[in-house]
């Protein structure tokens, strides 16, 4: 079907003389709609992956990527799985933590906190917490000291700085002559950290796991290990693996159990997303149906004269589809090309804007993140591309065949 002869006849047929300047402009608008929907599909899908490896990161910047617990919720002697960690691939880093909801007071304000213990030295191994601190430093959480680490929207709602005092109150309770009285604990405010997830910046607190044991009555247990990996997506296997070397004795967990239904949620958007925006590619690529069938309405007389020196049918086809087909590739090489520039530079071109008019898309009081990411996947870049060619060499079908069956007997008995 193709023919150096049929390549050459498709190639001539995009060249547009005097009287078909209007197919040409039909040409020109189906190349850039193709291209103009390559372009919007690229850069989006690219704006989607950012966002989406952002909220991870802040996520995971506070959530281990995998967790070891005691069956009970207390884990013992969790040395002993120091050797056994030491020796598994995939692992970077592990932390004990301790866990527990409380009720934190300042004046007359109270809130229900999920406070978490740490090690100091180890939590930088698991978590980037540190680097989100907003006043004072991990390292001002001291045993026996009694120090608290608040979230910024926490501290916010108490109305509390840097060197004040709030109250602690667990779910456990004191017997005392006096009657049953809850567990009060004085804490000197540390510092406050940050991480752009309103989850944790409103509802978290850490302290040393030192005074959490004393708080919570643990004595040497801890609540369990949290684990960071070496790539967060080995999680749900390495998970499996500590299950079957721990035995029954631990529950092991990973992120994605804590979170899946969010991170679903997010790539059923992509997903919905790529479609609506490929249907502005559909749209664009089936612009070469009429284009075609003009073509094919004003070289009737040029079909038929080939058929009387012998072009086949098959050969009048592959004529219509090459030429479609280069309406599909140079309208989508335009769009990959805009597509992968405009994706790769979003961050400067939507702050130019920004500031060419005078606004600002994503305020930073209102949004955690006030800047738009963009993360590049050249798989998206290939499926992408290569759908909207498929989409044109479809478009080119019906018209070709509806060339390939001009009779030149009809058509040649009145020139």
């Amino acid at each position: 079907m193709f023919k150096p002869l049929i390549i050459s006849i498709g190639l001539r047929y995009t060249r547009a003389k005097q009287r078909t300047q209007f197919i040409s402009f039909i040409t020109l608008t189906s190349v850039l709609g193709i291209a103009l929907g390559v372009t919007a599909l690229i850069a989006v899908l690219s704006v989607m992956n950012g966002f989406e490896a952002e909220l991870r990161e802040r996520i995971l910047g506070m959530t281990s990527h995998a967790t070891i617990t005691g069956l009970n919720g207390e884990l013992e002697n969790w040395q002993l799985l120091e050797e056994k960690l030491e020796q598994r691939p995939h692992i970077k880093g592990y932390a004990p933590f301790i866990r527990g909801q409380v009720m934190i007071n300042a004046d007359r304000r109270v809130s229900g906190t999920l406070l978490r213990g740490i090690n100091p030295a180890h939590e930088p191994k698991v978590s980037e917490v540190g680097n989100s601190m907003q006043t004072g430093a991990l390292e001002d959480l001291k045993a026996g000291e009694f120090g608290i680490i608040l979230g910024a929207e926490l501290a916010s709602y108490l109305g509390v700085i840097q060197g004040d005092k709030v109250t602690v109150i667990t779910p456990q309770v004191n017997s005392t002559p006096a009657g049953i009285l809850p567990r009060l604990k004085r804490f000197t405010v540390m510092g406050t950290f940050k991480v752009g997830m309103y989850e944790y910046d409103r509802n978290m607190a850490l302290i040393h796991i030192g005074s959490a044991a004393k708080l919570f009555r643990l004595g040497d247990a801890v609540s369990g290990l949290r684990l960071k990996l070496d790539d967060l997506f080995n999680a749900p296997q390495v998970s499996a693996d500590l299950a079957g070397l721990l035995y029954e004795n631990y529950r092991v967990s990973d992120w994605t159990n804590a979170h899946s239904n969010f991170f679903r949620a997010v790539k059923t958007e992509k997903r919905v997303m790529f479609v609506i925006l490929l249907l502005i590619v559909a749209v664009a690529a089936f612009n070469i149906v009429s284009t075609l069938v003009m073509v094919v309405t004003d070289k009737r007389g040029d079909i038929a004269i080939l058929k009387t020196q012998g072009l086949t049918n098959t050969a009048v086809m592959g004529i219509f589809i090459v030429l479609g087909c280069i309406i599909g590739t140079i309208g989508t090489l335009l769009g990959t090309v805009g597509g992968v520039l405009l994706a790769l530079n979003i961050e400067t071109i939507v702050p130019a804007i920004e500031n060419l008019f005078g606004v600002h898309f994503m305020q930073a009081d209102v949004y955690y993140i006030s800047e738009v990411p963009s993360k590049l996947i050249w798989e998206d870049v290939t499926t992408i591309a290569l759908m909207a060619f498929l989409l044109s060499l479809l478009a080119t079908l019906y018209p070709a065949w509806q060339a390939s069956k001009v009779n030149p007997a009809e058509v040649l008995r009145y020139e």
